[in-house]
């Protein structure tokens, strides 16, 4: 390392935050610029550590040492090569990720660990402004045409590789524009879509093709795409959304989160006047205290919301790491988003029992009970605590419970593909489902994961698909299908 001293001259720093009532205003993302040297800085508190947990707390295997480095000795064009060696896409992770290598950091042992993820998204900032992000073509075709169906990161990650690799690769995306919840899931405020705009550019300049508004299984049949492709990769997500059937499920005003941020993203992209679902004035309840409840959150704030209550079933986190997830695991803390700090109240412990509408079917508020958490007939469960329950007056709910899976039926129906015992498209050691040619990769084969992971199994199904196609491959593969995170 170049300043093996560098962890104990600096303490961890992160470029701040706009103000609250500035960036309320807007959508842009919430960080100011960050100052060179200040980047240089954070690279030196990389530590001459020896092993290095923080490639293997990666599912990508980034070599973070090594990008480091270079950029404390402001070596920034060496440092983007390091960079894009394992991540095709390190602007989405770098601002969306939840940064398992951080968690994985031997500093983080004893102190702050390094911020990783700051100096990853750094570099490639600097290297896109200098010009240093270009297409690459391959110098070879295949001539073996493949089906990629979903653009979020798994497909993106996939058809890149796929693409450099000679192969013709056709990316189908049932929404209007490609990106998948890049697009349309992900706000403004966490990643600004021109970040996904200039990196699909470089796609289109490579050779991928993408065909969008396309529904495959629908407009496209499974028998039309095996008879016009030589391969096949599934990576349409894990988008069935979890439900909450209590009674007044029904009532207008309950939502699930999916329903509700992509209205929300079109209108911030300009491709709708106003949204149908709008919180402004309103009093708000969201159900689900993950990433996708912060982002509602986040997007509540900005339409004007009256007030927002975020519920939460499981217990309030620790401050410290716990013993029950020691380093280098992902450790279950209590962690504050950009969205927490704009307002709301967070509460944990609590189930929602009954949705409470008035005489015309509207929703007017809710009712909770607190709960306890306690092991019955063998399995953790949650005991509602007696004397505890609450009504709380709101006009929307947001969902937010997250995915139970792919959807059902459609193409995997007409595919034929297996399921496994989660009611994932089951797969074996080489990314490869029971029907010969169709491979599957993202949360649609792991279930609802990081984005990280779906970057990797993406890259890792690439290059199975181009063995299958060619008989062998120079594609790496960072992962396998069985590979369990560390959080």
């Amino acid at each position: 390392m170049g300043d093996t001293t560098g962890f104990m001259k600096h303490r961890r720093e992160l470029p701040p935050r706009r103000a609250v009532p500035v960036r309320l205003k807007d959508w842009r993302e919430v960080y100011d610029d960050f100052p060179i040297a200040k980047v240089r800085e954070q690279a030196s508190r990389c530590m001459d550590c020896g092993i290095p947990f923080c490639n293997n707390g990666c599912p990508l295997g980034n070599l973070i040492p090594d990008w480091n480095d270079l950029v404390y000795r402001d070596n920034w064009r060496e440092a983007i090569d390091r960079l894009h060696a394992t991540n095709n896409f390190p602007e989405f992770t770098g601002r969306l990720c939840p940064a398992p290598c951080e968690a994985a950091c031997v500093l983080g042992i004893n102190a702050d660990p390094v911020t990783i993820k700051q100096v990853e998204v750094e570099i490639i900032d600097r290297a896109w402004s200098e010009g240093w992000v270009v297409p690459q073509p391959p110098a070879v075709r295949s001539g073996k045409r493949v089906a990629v169906v979903g653009s979020g990161p798994a497909g993106l990650a996939a058809a890149q590789q796929l693409t450099r690799a000679g192969h013709d690769v056709v990316v189908f995306e049932r929404a209007d524009r490609p990106g998948g919840l890049l697009r349309y899931g992900i706000p403004e405020f966490k990643m600004e879509k021109r970040h996904l705009e200039r990196r699909l550019e470089q796609m289109r300049a490579e050779g991928t093709e993408f065909r969008c508004g396309v529904h495959v299984g629908v407009d496209v049949t499974a028998e039309q795409l095996r008879a016009d492709f030589d391969a096949v990769v599934l990576a349409g997500g894990a988008t069935a959304w979890r439900d909450l059937p209590i009674p007044g499920r029904e009532l207008a005003g309950v939502h699930q989160a999916m329903e509700y941020l992509p209205l929300a993203n079109r209108v911030a992209l300009g491709q709708l006047d106003a949204s149908p679902i709008d919180a402004a004035g309103k009093r708000v309840v969201i159900i689900g205290g993950g990433d996708t409840g912060a982002d509602c959150l986040g997007t509540a704030h900005r339409q004007g919301a009256a007030s927002v209550h975020q519920f939460e079933i499981m217990p309030r986190p620790p401050e410290e790491r716990p013993e029950s997830t020691p380093w280098p695991t992902w450790p279950l803390i209590y962690r504050t988003s950009s969205a927490h700090e704009e307002g709301g109240e967070r509460l944990y412990a609590v189930n929602t029992v009954e949705f409470l509408g008035d005489d015309e079917g509207n929703l007017r508020g809710l009712r909770a009970v607190e709960v306890r958490s306690e092991v019955v007939d063998g399995r953790p469960s949650f005991v509602p605590v007696e004397g505890s329950e609450f009504d709380l007056e709101c006009e929307l709910v947001f969902l937010a419970m997250g995915f139970v899976g792919p959807e059902r039926g459609g193409l995997l129906e007409q595919l034929g593909v297996d399921l496994d015992a989660r009611g994932n498209v089951a797969r074996d050691d080489r990314w490869s489902t029971n029907v010969e040619g169709v491979f599957v990769a993202g949360d649609m084969g792991r279930g609802q994961s990081l984005i990280v992971w779906a970057i990797a199994e993406g890259r890792s199904a690439a290059a199975a698909v181009d063995r299958h196609l060619t008989g062998d491959t120079l594609l790496p593969a960072p992962v396998t299908p069985d590979a369990a995170p560390l959080r």
